[in-house]
């Protein structure tokens, strides 16, 4: 029977053969299990296998399965759509959040964040390819929200995130990825201090890293397939 353990093993060599595939150097790539709808005791097996980063899409489900795991070493990150009304548990649980698109929760989010814990890292949610059902902000205004973003005291700036709509075809992955990729290389000409692309998921993850991608999001190939989900 394949275990969590295994599937983390085989996403790691995944990320590894595309590395050498792209000329990029062994452990440039960050994996993030997506452990959304998968209780305490999936976390708890992939920690033992040695991940330490878990991305959680429902704020509140995520909330409870911390309680549950007080006191492991962990590294919360938020992927899913940041409502107005749950900034503060946002800001108050996690330690990153990858789905920014608007100033008025980036403003929100460094308001709410205790000072007893550090900045929250933050990755911009772009809209790349215009998809009609996905969440983020439009590259031609990514630049102003970068900057709204980088002036924030509780905020740390780290980069973009992007969730292309599905493409089966590699060539197309690759496509829009680039362009990711370009803009995110344009915004640290024009002076932003950024060092993280979260790109790439378990279907697309070869593309996105061949694009330069520093962080990939997988759940479906570490923990199965997904229950249904939980409200947010």
């Amino acid at each position: 029977m394949t275990t969590i353990r295994d599937n983390l093993q085989s996403v790691s060599t995944r990320i590894d053969v595309a590395c050498a595939a792209a000329g990029r150097a062994p452990g440039s790539v960050r994996l993030l299990a997506v452990s959304k709808t998968f209780g305490p005791d999936a976390v708890r097996e992939a920690h033992a296998a040695g991940q330490r980063a878990f991305g959680e899409n429902y704020i509140q489900e995520a909330v409870e399965k911390m309680a549950a795991l007080d006191g492991l070493d962990a590294e919360w990150h938020c992927i899913g759509p940041v409502q107005s009304n749950k900034t503060r548990l946002v800001a108050t649980h996690f330690d990153w959040v990858h789905s920014v698109d608007r100033v008025k929760v980036a403003q929100r989010l460094s308001e709410q964040r205790p000072n007893g814990l550090p900045p929250l890292q933050v990755c911009l949610q772009v809209n790349m390819d215009a998809g009609p059902n996905k969440a983020g902000v439009e590259p031609a205004q990514a630049a102003d929200l970068a900057r709204a973003v980088a002036l924030l005291p509780r905020l740390k700036l780290r980069g973009l995130m992007s969730i292309p709509e599905p493409a089966s075809d590699p060539a197309a992955q690759l496509a829009v990825h680039r362009q990711t990729r370009a803009l995110f290389d344009a915004l640290r000409a024009a002076g932003l201090e950024m060092d993280t692309l979260s790109m790439g998921m378990t279907a697309d993850l070869e593309a996105a890293i061949h694009a330069g991608s520093t962080m990939v999001r997988v759940g479906t190939a570490i923990f199965g397939s997904r229950a249904r989900p939980a409200a947010s």
